[in-house]
């Protein structure tokens, strides 16, 4: 290595370069006069900001100190500029022909208008934040578009997406209002305009026109498409990818929806408002005419959960903008804010059908009873705790099914001996052996179907809570023991590695495993009485193998099934059947006496019995059959 030496010229020459720069420095300062005419320039340039921060509204413009728009001298500019867009050319050459942004708060929402397209290109939802703490943005980095088609009467078509608007920001009252303006002159645009108000998250949207009947032929059919990626805001995608969907009001008051997996369009008529919904927050575009016509597509995204974590479905939809006398006026409205049914509500519109509570008798059970219990209930109480009240109030509303199911099991348990008596009387004529069984079964008022159809009256309430829970917008985000969120799983054990089971997840939730665990010992205990009392029916399947499978087959469906559904639903589920447990418990030990229920049989059967009509043809059917039997049987000998 070379030894670094001492050099005596370089240190003079640095010597002299430093004297140079103080003698330039000492000779170009400034005169005195010089001095005080900079201290004025400094002053009057902070009188000028302390005055724009005075006046400044809490309505933010953005705009870009320099734009790329051509100068009036740039005449090769200005004629490629004319040859592709025509008379709109005009909007490329103001200083708004940038990739700029209009900024506008709200009390709930943080919007950004793209000078290029003059459409949203950022909302979020100020009070809301997603399973990372991040705040909740339903458009954002180019998840949506919204592009007009603009047919011309210089034979072109223009497209609005890539083109420059003019924005203005005004107030009107207490409510902001943005104009996009897609310009041809001073006093011939296009217009897109928004009004917000304070607090709202619906927002009044207009596309009008003024001085366009000679430049649009509005002969030709203009429309407008509106496509957005929608965020995943959930922890759990797949979950909240089966409840994001394309749902719409069309003929006046129906509600339909696109599929909720895979690809689907289709040609609608007459649609009053299009909900893009990701679960628990739309984006939704009301339309103050219905849309006579219009094309709406969806399109899943999530192929697979491990790979596909982005975006959950993507939805577009091709919507007619009318023109009238050659110009536009056309009035919407877009909702942006979470589905939460009573936010919906207060904008009319029935924005609420959007939510899917479940159709017919299910919906209604959820609307006019569940949401305003759990309402109510969750006004004074904790999410977990309304939960488990709720459980309990509609499982003693429901008792009296259960006290029916187990008086018809245990009049059937008392019957068995006689039942078995016949079968083995009749061993060898099946339909004699079947029709003394009807007959016994009738006088002693005991039947099979007593016990199944109180448990058919249960079923719209199961599904309507089925469908009430992972809708159920209050419990995003509330806690209840271990579990974080009621309204995601409940995870106690992560798989290391990305480590996942199909079907059941990458993790281990506990409140499916408890749900598992408590139907598993309640259908123990009600089959085992159901497999005792049953007697088993000639050419009919073994109801008793089936019971019994049945007994392992439902718990580890629940296990699997809802270890990525929201816990709340576990939760309902877990003490729902414990409380079934204990109110079975209650009804055979202190209730129901299987002497008494004996000794009321036989008096039943002293009792003429009158068969209604089901009875009298189900008779007459195996008279019929029994007779045609043993006139086979004759014409055999």
């Amino acid at each position: 290595m070379e030894e670094k030496k001492f050099d005596l010229k370089s240190i003079i020459g640095f010597v002299l370069i430093f004297a140079i720069l103080l003698f330039m420095m000492w000779k170009n300062q400034p005169t005195p006069e010089e001095l005080a005419e900079q201290e004025k320039q400094e002053q009057l340039e902070a009188d000028k900001k302390a005055e724009t921060v005075e006046n400044k509204e809490e309505t933010k413009v953005t705009t870009a100190e320099d734009f790329s728009a051509p100068k009036p001298g740039d005449s090769l500019k200005q004629v490629d500029l004319k040859n592709r867009l025509g008379a709109f050319a005009y909007s490329s050459t103001l200083p708004s022909a940038t990739d700029t942004y209009t900024t506008v708060q709200t009390d709930v929402l943080d919007l950004k208008f793209s000078n290029k397209g003059g459409f949203l290109s950022e909302v979020i939802l100020k009070e809301f934040v997603d399973y990372d703490s991040i705040p909740i943005a339903l458009i954002q980095d180019g998840n949506a578009a919204f592009n007009m088609t603009l047919p011309t009467t210089d034979n072109r078509i223009l497209t609005t997406e890539d083109k420059y608007f003019q924005p203005t920001v005004t107030k009107n009252g207490e409510n902001t209002v943005v104009s996009m303006k897609f310009k041809a002159s001073e006093s011939q645009f296009l217009e897109y305009r928004y009004e917000l108000k304070p607090d709202e998250y619906m927002i009044d949207f207009s596309i009008r026109s003024q001085g366009l009947n000679t430049l649009v032929n509005s002969s030709q059919e203009i429309n407008f498409d509106w496509k957005l990626k929608a965020f995943r805001h959930d922890e759990s995608i797949t979950y909240e990818n089966r409840y994001t969907r394309l749902t719409y009001m069309y003929d006046g008051d129906k509600i339909d929806k696109l599929a909720q997996a895979g690809e689907d369009e289709e040609l609608i008529e007459n649609a009053r408002w299009l909900s893009y919904r990701q679960h628990f927050f739309s984006s939704i575009l009301v339309a103050d005419q219905p849309f006579k016509k219009a094309t709406i597509a969806t399109r899943d995204l999530v192929q697979d959960e491990e790979i596909d974590t982005v975006f959950t479905k993507e939805f577009s939809s091709k919507l007619p903008v009318v023109f009238a006398n050659g110009e536009a006026d056309n009035n919407f409205k877009l909702y942006f804010g979470p589905t939460d049914s009573k936010v919906l509500k207060q904008y009319d519109h029935n924005l609420e059908e959007s939510i899917p509570f479940g159709w017919g008798i299910f919906g209604w059970i959820n609307k006019h009873l569940f949401i305003p219990l759990f309402s109510f209930l969750s006004g004074f109480l904790p999410y977990g705790i309304s939960i488990i009240v709720m459980t309990v109030l509609i499982k003693l509303l429901m008792s009296f099914v259960q006290y029916k199911q187990f008086l018809s099991q245990a009049k059937m348990r008392v019957l068995k001996p006689e039942l078995d008596a016949i079968k083995e009387k009749h061993k060898d004529n099946k339909m004699k052996a079947q029709q003394e069984t009807m007959a016994l079964q009738n006088k002693a008022g005991a039947s099979p179907l007593a016990g199944c159809l109180p448990g058919l009256i249960q079923l719209p309430v199961f599904y309507a809570l089925f469908m009430f829970f992972p809708t159920a917008f209050a419990l995003r985000q509330k806690s209840f023991l271990w579990a974080d969120d009621l309204s995601s799983f409940d995870s106690i054990y992560d798989f290391p590695g990305g480590f996942s089971i199909p079907m059941y997840g990458d993790h281990v939730s506990l409140f499916p495993i408890l749900a598992a665990i408590a139907i598993f010992f309640y259908m123990k205990m009600t089959t085992g009485q159901q497999m005792a009392s049953q007697p088993t029916q000639e050419g009919m399947p073994d109801m008793g193998k089936m019971m019994k499978y049945m007994i392992y087959f439902s718990p580890i469906l629940m296990l699997v099934f809802f270890n990525q559904y929201a816990s709340g639903l576990s939760l309902y589920y877990f003490i729902s059947n414990l409380i079934s447990i204990g109110i079975m418990l209650v009804i055979k030990n202190y209730i129901l006496d299987e002497d008494k229920i004996h000794a009321q049989i036989q008096v039943n059967k002293t009792k003429p019995k009158k068969q209604n009509k089901f009875q009298k043809k189900m008779s007459n059917m195996m008279e019929q059959a029994e007779q045609q039997k043993q006139t086979q049987q004759k014409r055999k000998k």
